[in-house]
């Protein structure tokens, strides 16, 4: 069914991306698909940028980030399961979908904040921009209700 599923991690909110990783795990496990988790840093290169902050930030955040998405795939994706981590920089949705083309994703698993109509005009979703714009099977996972806990 799946050979490669992508999965956004938001590494600056701590759980965010626990439930969709969960997901993923489980749909891997039915089609005995290798997990892909990418993290999407804000553009520290480009010049307006990156003359606020020191010569080595940039490097220093991307290897922490590599770190620390090197951790999270270990303690939320069982050892049987192949899995990849990718830190990379560029505006979120885009480069999610430049990747996903690049290592031929065939599922995009990605959370979303559960944020009012007002909230997505003013700021926009990535979620929502991934799955308009997406040529391949988008899962969206929102957060669950305090409820449903």
């Amino acid at each position: 069914m799946y050979r490669k599923i992508l999965v956004p991690v938001d590494l600056n909110e701590p759980g965010f991306a626990d439930q969709a990783v969960e997901v993923a795990v489980w749909h891997a496990r039915q089609s005995k698909a290798d997990i892909h988790l990418l993290t999407v840093l804000p553009g520290v290169h480009m010049a307006i940028v990156s003359n606020y902050f020191p010569k080595d930030a940039a490097r220093q955040m991307l290897q922490d980030a590599q770190l620390t998405l090197k951790t999270f795939a270990e303690t939320h994706i069982p050892p049987e399961i192949a899995r990849y981590q990718c830190v990379t920089e560029g505006k979120t949705w885009t480069t999610i979908l430049e990747y996903a083309e690049k290592i031929n994703a065939d599922l995009l698993i990605i959370p979303s904040h559960k944020r009012s109509g007002l909230d997505k005009v003013m700021l926009g979703s990535v979620a929502a921009k991934v799955v308009e714009n997406a040529p391949l099977n988008v899962l969206v996972i929102k957060p669950q209700s305090h409820q449903d806990k």
